[in-house]
């Protein structure tokens, strides 16, 4: 392992073994201290960030995307917070801790007993949102994560989403997508985020007037094992409870190939994501490249 591997290990660890046990509101004020830190860098995250929003807001004056890079930081280091003090967080302040609309979609296509696929961005907290399953829904899921080097700090990801319910799958290793079939064909409920294509073999969407690439997993499991597909958005606003919509399912086109399918219900995708994206473009962690014409690592930061 290397000498920064062992840094980003260590520097997590401290975070889940010490932010969770600080009073909420100390953690709050360090986690804005952070961010705020962190802004004021300019590091290649903070700038990819607000290259980003460049995309979402169009026409934002330098110093708009500034004030949003610095509120965006602010939302990831939140995000961070309070995943670090999840764990340590009682069942009841989980269930206050979240509050969707159009929840019906959600538990109406969980009683039809097809299955159901959740697909969200990167908006806000999933692991919030997902913990909320667990616990108020009582509706045990299964999730993909990247796997991280160092191996320790992906096994330390593992263990923290497993403790708040989760059945945690490798992205990598191609077994994934077989598990997740199996999970719907027997009722059960899929979660994914899916604002990012890892495999550099996903669907192509046009996402705020460029082209993107996608994960083509959510669409495909849809279709192959006709469980309903149902897109999510989350957002902050000032209160402690994260807010959120269960979008409407999106259907499988009654006639196409697969992938003239899979095309389609990915844009569908793309565009309930850009919808609460663009209502809240600083909770949109998305510190990455993601646009294709961003992906040459020429282009700037990445």
């Amino acid at each position: 392992m290397s000498a920064a591997d062992r840094f980003a290990d260590a520097l997590y660890g401290l975070g889940w073994s010490t932010v969770k046990k600080l009073p909420e509101p100390v953690a709050v004020r360090l986690g804005r201290t952070i961010a705020d830190a962190a802004w004021k860098r300019r590091g290649k995250g903070v700038r990819r960030l607000e290259a980003n929003y460049a995309r979402v807001v169009p026409g934002a004056s330098p110093e708009r995307l500034a004030e949003l890079s610095r509120a965006g930081m602010r939302s990831y280091l939140r995000y961070w917070m309070e995943s670090f003090r999840l764990p340590a967080w009682s069942a009841e302040r989980v269930r206050t801790g979240f509050e969707p609309k159009g929840l019906h979609h959600l538990t109406e296509g969980l009683d039809s007993g097809r299955g159901v696929v959740l697909a969200l961005p990167h908006l806000a907290n999933w692991d919030l949102a997902g913990a909320w399953v667990t616990t108020k829904l009582e509706t045990p899921f299964t999730t993909v994560a990247e796997r991280l080097k160092p191996e320790s700090l992906y096994d330390r990801f593992v263990a923290y989403r497993e403790g708040l319910g989760m059945e945690v799958l490798p992205h990598s290793g191609g077994a994934a997508f077989g598990t997740l079939a199996r999970r719907l064909r027997d009722g059960g409920l899929v979660c994914l985020v899916a604002d990012r294509d890892l495999s550099a073999s996903g669907t192509e969407v046009d996402f705020f007037g460029e082209r993107a690439r996608m994960p083509a997993g959510p669409a495909l499991l849809a279709q192959q094992t006709g469980a309903l597909l149902l897109p999510v958005t989350l957002w902050y606003d000032d209160s402690p409870v994260m807010k959120g919509r269960v979008h409407p399912p999106i259907e499988v086109p009654a006639s196409g190939t697969r992938a003239e399918k899979t095309s389609v219900m990915t844009q569908a995708l793309a565009d309930a994501f850009a919808t609460g994206i663009a209502a809240h473009p600083e909770d949109w962690h998305m510190l990455q490249r993601l646009w294709l014409a961003d992906l040459d690592p020429a282009k700037g930061p990445s």
